[in-house]
Parts: C-alpha cells; structure tokens; sequence
C-alpha cells in the first residue's frame, strides 16, 4: 500500500460529489414549458405558489379546469417531477392526491414517486402503509425499490436488508440501482469493508456498476487508507470501463488526494476531471474551482472563472457564489471585493448567501465596518438577513462587544418561528463563560429569555452546568 502524508479521513465534504441524483426508482425529467405576459402555463403557476399552505395546489387545480384547459395525465406528472426536483415534495404530493381523486389511474413507476414523495412529507410509517395497500400487480422491483431507498436514505437498516431479501425472493434485484441504494446505505453508515462485499456480489450477479456505483466503492477504499487499491481501480476504469467514467468520478478522486495531502495528484485529477467535463453542466466549473481553491491555486481559480462565465450566456448566483467561497477561502479581499462589484453590476437578484461570504471574509479580518455597511445595504435592497448573517455577526461580537453580540441574538431569537434556528453550541458556550465571570445579571435574564424562546435552555444549560437545575446557572447572579 502507498505511504500516504496523511490520513484520509471517512468522510469528506466532496465525496460523491456531483452525484446528487436521488437513488429513486425513475428517471427524473425536466419540463420546459414556455411563458407569455398574458397567460401562464400550468407549472408556472404551482411554482409560484412558493411556500403556500396545504390546499393552494388542489386551488389551483381546479381553476386551470375552470378556465376550460386542457390536463392530461404525462403532463401532471412532468409537473410533479419538477416539484420534487425543486424539494418542492408537500406540493408534488398535493397534487398526487388531487390527481387520484380525479380517478386517474398510476402506474408502477407512479406509484413508486408517491412512496418517495410520502415518506418524505408523512414520514417512513405512512409510505409502508401505502405501499401495503397497493395491489401485487404493482408491488413490482420499481415499488419495492422506492421503499428500499427510502430505509437507505433514513439509514435503517434492518427494515432495508429485510425487504433486500424479500426483493431476492421475488426476483426483483436484477438492476444496479438496488445494489447502489444498499452501497450508499452501508457507506453512510461507515462500514467499508460491507459496501466492498456487497460490489463483489454485484460482480457475482453479472450487474453492471455505473459511475454512482464506482464513486461509492472509491470513497469507501479511500476510507480503508487504501489509496494504492484505488488508483489500480482507477487504471482498470481507464483501460476498459471508459464508459462509466464522468467528472464526478475524477472530482471524488482529487478530494480523496486532496484530503490525503497529495496535491500533485489533485491537480492531475482536476485536469482529467475538465478533460471529460459536460461543457453544458456548471458543475464540473464549481468542483474545479472549489477545489483549485482548496489546493491554494489562485491562477487556476481565475482561469476556470474565466472559462465558466465564457461558456455560459448568464453566470448565475450559485456560480457567484462558489468563486466568492473559493476567494474567500484564498483569503484574497482584493479580488474579493472585486468579485462583488462584478456581481453586484450583474443586476442578479440580492442573495443573502453571497452577501455572508463577504460580511464573513471582512469580520475574520476585523473590518467590523465594512461588514455592517453591506449588512445594512443588504437591507435595503430588500435582500434582509437570514440566520447565517447573524451567527456571522454575534461571533464577531462576542470578542468585542458583548452589548452588540446580546442585541442580535435578541434579534434573531425575535425572528425565528417554527423552530428554524438555534445559536451554536460555541456561541451558548461563550455567552455563559461570560456571565460566569462577570457576574452580569442584566446578561444572563436577556441570555435566558432568548435560549428558553429558542427552546434549547434545558438542553444547553444542562450540558454547561453538570445537569444543574436549568434556572440555576441565573438564579446564582441574582442573589450574588
């Protein structure tokens, strides 16, 4: 085996990178639909529904009929793949359901997408009761499958083995897919040496891997500190599996080499990786340029930044966003802040996301008022705050103005609804430590309020104050 600089370790931020296809039981289609000023088609409409409550869809359903439109089945289900595409899921389901009453008949694979869609919305025991209830006719390898991805995803992994060797006894694990969703659930779970068993029965079955397949069992030797198994697996690839290779294999290989302190070869991974690139797909640009960044090559960072916004009629957001993370990263503000005005000339919508990359890049370097100025412009421009921007600034605080870093928790806490946001455990950590010392009364009942309203005081109080009663740690200050 290889002498590896250093460790590498199980999981990495990049491991199976680009892959985001869900392990589900159909293929995902887009739905390219065209938009005139005076009339909008259908999907235009649920999309625009956004974060509307339960109802809105079935809403508008219905008025699409009443206006004497026309709907037919493919094309509700071209609307359904674009919600759930979108993680849009109460929607898809909504109109799923909306879909059934209208008597309209699903087929396997149908079937299959409402389990998926179920599970995520109700949860894992009301996708099995659904599947349960469907004829045999249609618990076929696709429903089977949906429910066997859906105990993958949420790692039980029990209930996945057990409906496995249901599936085996049915003669329904004849496609990779099956195997792959079982791979990702035993590499999540962190057992190696299983998911590489688990390929070999593969192989025994005559399957054939794909690229999702190959990037999995890289990672996981990877993971066995076994890189010299890796790269002979690589060369096998090369030599006679060429078809299964993308540049999502390579962008896995230049993080393992990366995490393992191999920069030489990250770069000859990342010049493989653009070799093969899909020129109509903006992501093999932000893996390049994430990872040219990670390597601390500003030269090639600009060069693919360069090549990306030539490549493409509009540089979008995420685009922006990946190069200001990878200049932010370089610790370059100059080109940082040059980056900004670029963006900001672009007229692309205010997105807060790229905003704290900046306010964080100045607060780490202590430009305490540069970073309240684009905050507060942010505001302005309607683009608000979201719980990033403050995390950002209470850290900031914390080290230099206490009053300060109090105020935005206070006005954080003030925001938060349905439980959304909680402050960090470090954050908790330091607003106590502070309290502990200077025995600050007005401090702690505002730092109390705050956490009991954020329903966390038990929990983070206990873990600072060796299961003390949670009022303890402020009832001390007061009669001190």
């Amino acid at each position: 085996m290889m002498m590896m600089a250093k460790r590498v370790s199980r999981v990495l931020p990049w491991m199976l990178a680009g892959v985001e296809r869900r392990l589900c039981t159909t293929v995902e289609t887009a739905a390219e639909e065209v938009e005139t000023k005076e009339w909008k088609p259908l999907y235009r409409r649920l999309s625009a529904l956004g974060k509307a409550p339960k109802g809105s869809v079935v809403e508008t359903l219905n008025g699409w009929l009443r206006e004497g439109q026309a709907i037919t089945f493919n094309e509700l289900m071209k609307d359904v793949r674009e919600l759930r595409r979108y993680k849009r899921f109460d929607h898809a389901l909504e109109l799923m359901d909306w879909m059934e009453k209208r008597s309209m008949m699903f087929n396997e694979g149908t079937h299959a997408i409402r389990i998926d869609l179920i599970s995520k919305v109700k949860g894992v025991d009301a996708a099995e009761s659904y599947f349960n209830s469907l004829p045999e006719v249609v618990q076929s390898q696709l429903t089977y499958g949906a429910l066997l991805s859906i105990y993958c995803q949420v790692k039980m992994e029990d209930k996945a083995m057990s409906i496995y060797e249901k599936m085996k006894e049915l003669n329904l694990t004849s496609k990779t897919l099956v195997h792959n969703n079982l791979l990702a659930l035993y590499s999540k779970l962190g057992q190696p040496e299983k998911v590489i068993s688990l390929f070999q029965e593969m192989k025994s079955m005559n399957l054939s891997p794909d690229n999702y397949t190959y990037s999995i069992l890289i990672n996981n030797y990877a993971s066995l500190n076994d890189l010299n198994t890796v790269e002979k697996l690589m060369h096998e690839l090369e030599e006679g599996h060429k078809d299964v290779l993308d540049w999502t294999i390579f962008s896995n290989l230049a993080s393992l080499y990366l995490s393992a302190g191999f920069p030489d070869k990250t770069e000859l991974a990342l010049k493989k990786l653009e070799e093969i690139r899909n020129k109509r797909d903006r992501m093999p640009y932000h893996h390049l340029i994430s990872l040219y960044a990670s390597i601390g090559n500003l030269a090639e960072v600009n060069r693919v930044w360069k090549l990306l916004k030539s490549s493409f009629e509009k540089t979008t957001n995420m685009s922006y966003l990946v190069m200001f993370q990878a200049l932010s990263k370089l610790d370059d503000v100059d080109a940082l802040n040059q980056c900004f005005q670029e963006w900001e000339s672009a007229r692309l919508s205010y997105d807060i996301r790229i905003v704290n990359v900046v306010i964080g890049t100045y607060l780490v370097k202590g430009m305490i008022k540069e970073a309240e100025f684009l905050w507060e412009q942010a505001k302005q421009k309607g683009a608000g705050s979201d719980f990033r921007t403050f995390n950002h600034f209470i850290d900031y605080y914390l080290k230099h103005d206490i009053s300060s870093a109090l105020k935005c928790l206070e006005t954080a806490t003030d925001l938060v609804k349905h439980d959304e946001w909680k402050p960090k455990q470090e954050t908790v950590t330091a607003f106590l430590k502070y309290i502990e010392e200077t025995k600050d009364v007005d401090s702690a009942q505002a730092v109390y309020k705050c956490l009991k309203k954020l329903n966390c005081i038990f929990e983070i109080v206990r873990v600072e104050t060796k299961a003390r009663d949670s009022d303890c740690i402020f009832e001390t200050f007061q009669r001190n």
